[in-house]
C-alpha cells in the first residue's frame, strides 16, 4: 500500500507517510532541497535531472522499501533514504539520509523519520554476516545545525572530519616541476576505464573506502561533472601513477556567482608516492583553471589522511572554509 503507518504516529494535522511513486516526486525532491540548503548554509546546485541521474544507478537501495515520504495535506514537507555498502576495512554502513522544509522542523517528524529509517537499516541488516560490524552514518556539514542537534540526541557521535578548502588563484604558485621519467597525457576515451580501476586501487588504503561499483561508473559517465579533457593524470609508460579529476560545476558557479573549478578526487597509487607527483599535477590543475577564466580551485580533504594531504594542501595554498562530520552510531 502507498499510505505507511509509522510505530510512533505523530498527531499532526494533515500528516502522512507514503512510499516512493516514482519519477512523478524528482521535481517536488528537487525542490525540497533547494529549500533545505538556503536555512542549512549548504551549497548545491541540484536540479530534477541530478536527481533522477542519482535514481538510476542506486547501489544497495531500493526506493520502493527504503524511502519514506512525509506530507502535509498533501505537499511534500520531508524525504529519507537508506542505503548500505561495506567498506574494505571489514565493517557495513548503514546511511540514513534525507531533507525536511524548514518550516516543518521541531515537530518531530525528523525524529519520526530517522526512527523509521534505522528501523529499515536493522531489517536490512538481519540479511548481512553477523560477524561483521554494523553502524549508522550520517554525514551533514558543520552549518547543518538542525541535523546535527538531531543525531546528537539519537546518540550518533563523531567518527571523523572531512575539511572542504578553496584557493584563490589570484595568488602565486609554488614550482612543482614532473618526476623524471613522467609525463601527463590528455585523456583518450580508451583511458578512462583504466583510470578508474587504478583509482580504486590508489584509494584502497583510505579511511571508509570501498571500491566504486560498475553502477557508480556508469553514473560518472552520464554526469556533468564528467570532464576528463581537463583531468590531468601522469603517467608512467602505460600505467597510471596519478590523476585528479578536475571539473566545473556551471550551474554552481552561476548560482553563486563564482568563477569555481574543483580539483577533487586526487590519488597517487603506491609506486610512485613521495615523489610530488599530487603537488605537481594541484599545480598544473591550478594553472589550468586559471588560463581558462577561473578566479579559485577547491577540493575536499580526509582531515587524518595518513598521507600528510592536508599539509599538501596547505602548502599549494588551500585553505579551510568548511567541514563535514561522520556521525556514526554503533548497530545493536
Amino acid at each position: 500500500m502507498e499510505s505507511i503507518s509509522l510505530p510512533n504516529a505523530l498527531s499532526l494535522q494533515g500528516l502522512t507517510f507514503r512510499c516512493f511513486r516514482g519519477e512523478t516526486d524528482y521535481p517536488h525532491m528537487a525542490d525540497l532541497i533547494a529549500a533545505c540548503k538556503v536555512k542549512d548554509g549548504v551549497e548545491r546546485s541540484t536540479d530534477v535531472e541530478d536527481v533522477a541521474r542519482t535514481y538510476r544507478h542506486l547501489v544497495n537501495c531500493d526506493p520502493q522499501t527504503d524511502m519514506l515520504f512525509a506530507e502535509v495535506n498533501g505537499k511534500l514537507v520531508a524525504y529519507g533514504r537508506i542505503w548500505w555498502e561495506n567498506l574494505l576495512e571489514g565493517i557495513t554502513l548503514y546511511h540514513p539520509f534525507g531533507f525536511l522544509h524548514p518550516a516543518w522542523r521541531g515537530k518531530g517528524i525528523g525524529n519520526a523519520m530517522f526512527e523509521a529509517a534505522e528501523l529499515r537499516a536493522q531489517k536490512i541488516a538481519a540479511g548481512h554476516p553477523k560477524t561483521m560490524p554494523k553502524f549508522l552514518q550520517v554525514e551533514p556539514q558543520d552549518s547543518e545545525k538542525d541535523l546535527i542537534s538531531l543525531l546528537e540526541r539519537r546518540g550518533y557521535k563523531p567518527a571523523r572530519y572531512e575539511t572542504h578548502m578553496v584557493r584563490d588563484l589570484g595568488e602565486p604558485f609554488s614550482e612543482a616541476p614532473m618526476p623524471a621519467g613522467l609525463e601527463v597525457r590528455l585523456v583518450q576515451p580508451g583511458d578512462v576505464r583504466p583510470i578508474f580501476d587504478a583509482s580504486n586501487e590508489a584509494f584502497r588504503d583510505h579511511w571508509g573506502i570501498r571500491d566504486m561499483s560498475d553502477e557508480e561508473f556508469k553514473m560518472q559517465m552520464e554526469s556533468p561533472e564528467f570532464q576528463p579533457e581537463i583531468w590531468k593524470v601522469a603517467w608512467d609508460g602505460d600505467q597510471m601513477a596519478s590523476v585528479i579529476h578536475n571539473f566545473i560545476d556551471h550551474k554552481e558557479n552561476k548560482e553563486y556567482q563564482r568563477k569555481r573549478g574543483y580539483t577533487e578526487g586526487i590519488c597517487t597509487r603506491r609506486p610512485w608516492r613521495k615523489m610530488g607527483l599530487a603537488r605537481s599535477l594541484l599545480v598544473q590543475s591550478m594553472q589550468m583553471f586559471k588560463e581558462m577564466g577561473m578566479t579559485e580551485t577547491a577540493l575536499s580533504v580526509d582531515s587524518e589522511n595518513i598521507s600528510g594531504a592536508f599539509r599538501l594542501y596547505e602548502g599549494v595554498g588551500y585553505r579551510k572554509v568548511m567541514q563535514q562530520i561522520y556521525y556514526r552510531k554503533a548497530m545493536e
